[in-house]
This record gives C-alpha cells, structure tokens and sequence, in this order.
C-alpha cells in the first residue's frame, strides 16, 4: 500500500510530502512514475512530493496518514533506511559524497 503525509516541509520555495510504499521501493517507483514524479525525488527510502502533487498522489490511491506515521509504517515494513545506514552500505562515512570525496568544511547533507 502506498501512503502519503499532508504537504508540510518547506524547502526551496515549495512546500513537500514524502510518498512511502509498505510493500516495496519497486510499488513505490512504479507509482511515483505513473504519478510523474523524477527518480531525482526518491531519498533512500521515500518519494519526495511536490504540494502541487498531493492531490494526483490520493486520486491515485495513496492513502493520507499524518507525517509520524510514514518512518513507523517504514520500519514495520523492514524499508526504513536511515541517512546513518546507507552511507555505511555504500562503503562512505556520513558527509562523503562519493568515493574518498567528502563535503567542504561546514557543508552537511540533509
């Protein structure tokens, strides 16, 4: 199932929901894809969504559920995958952007 938060985290200009699935990141990105949200929005484990697509996203299907529900539907599912983590998978510390390559001083992703 695919659920979806109220449009609250400003963030250049705009104002963002972030899109989950419970069952797979493929269900996700299929339904972001017919959604026609860019693979550029998918953070780790979530769709990032445009306000302008919060209604698109529920006529579609996704179900509404308040922004502390979508990390615990995340973690029952076993799809939660936290900043920490996926650094630690790809073999970078926090703060590196790709191989031996780190952020300047002073810059922090997230």
């Amino acid at each position: 199932m695919l659920y979806l938060d109220p449009p609250a985290v400003p963030w250049r200009g705009r104002v963002w929901s972030h899109l989950i699935s419970d069952v797979s990141y493929a269900e996700l990105h299929a339904f972001a894809e017919m959604l026609g949200a860019p693979r550029r929005g998918f953070d780790r484990d979530h769709y990032d969504v445009p306000a302008e697509r919060f209604r698109a996203a529920v006529w579609l299907g996704a179900t509404v559920v308040p922004s502390r529900e979508i990390v615990r539907l995340l973690r029952d599912a076993g799809l939660r995958r936290p900043k920490h983590r996926v650094s630690a998978e790809r073999g970078q510390l926090p703060g590196q952007v790709g191989p031996g390559r780190s952020l300047p001083a002073g810059v922090r992703l997230g």
